[in-house]
C-alpha cells in the first residue's frame, strides 16, 4: 500500500501509451483496475520492479474463472505491464513477466491469458517473444460512421 500512489501513475501511464489504439476510451480522467483490491486480493500478485529505491515497473495476475466450454478451469490473467520510459528496453517487463509465469504455475494453473492492442506492434512482438500466441481478435464497428444503405 504504501506504493499506491506510484502504481496510480503508473496507470496513467499505461492509459496514456493504450489510448491512441482505443478511441472507445472516455475522456480523462478514468482508471483501468481496481489497484487496491488488486493488492489485498488471494486471487492476484502485483509484482513490481525497483532500481535504485524507486519503482520502475509492474505488472499483475489475477486468477479467473474460465468459460464453462474451456478445458481449464481457472486461467491467469495478465496485466497492468508497466515500465517508465527511460527504463525500457532494459528486461524489466521480462523479469515481471518471469515472476508472474513462476506464480500461475504455483497456483497450480496451466493458462495465462492478456489483452493486448492489435495496433501496439511493440506489446505484441514482446509477448510473442515470450511464448504468448494470438487467439482472437474483437472487431468493432462504429455505427455512427456507416451509412444505413450497408
Amino acid at each position: 500500500m504504501d506504493d499506491l500512489d506510484t502504481l496510480l501513475t503508473f496507470e496513467q501511464g499505461v492509459i496514456t501509451a493504450e489510448r491512441p489504439y482505443d478511441p472507445t476510451l472516455k475522456e480523462d480522467p478514468i482508471t483501468y483496475y481496481d489497484i487496491h483490491d488488486l493488492i489485498h486480493s488471494p486471487l492476484a500478485e502485483i509484482l513490481v520492479a525497483e532500481i535504485d529505491n524507486q519503482l520502475v515497473g509492474c505488472g499483475y495476475a489475477k486468477i479467473k474463472e474460465a468459460k464453462p466450454n474451456r478445458k481449464h478451469r481457472q486461467f491467469a490473467y495478465l496485466g497492468f505491464m508497466y515500465v517508465i520510459p527511460h527504463y525500457r528496453g532494459k528486461g524489466i517487463n521480462q523479469a515481471i513477466l518471469t515472476g508472474l509465469i513462476q506464480w500461475t504455475r504455483l497456483q497450480g494453473l496451466h493458462e495465462l491469458r492478456l489483452e493486448v492492442y492489435v495496433g501496439n506492434g511493440s506489446a505484441l512482438k514482446a509477448y510473442t517473444k515470450a511464448g504468448f500466441m494470438p487467439l482472437v481478435q474483437e472487431m468493432r464497428l462504429d455505427l455512427s460512421t456507416v451509412d444505413d444503405s450497408m
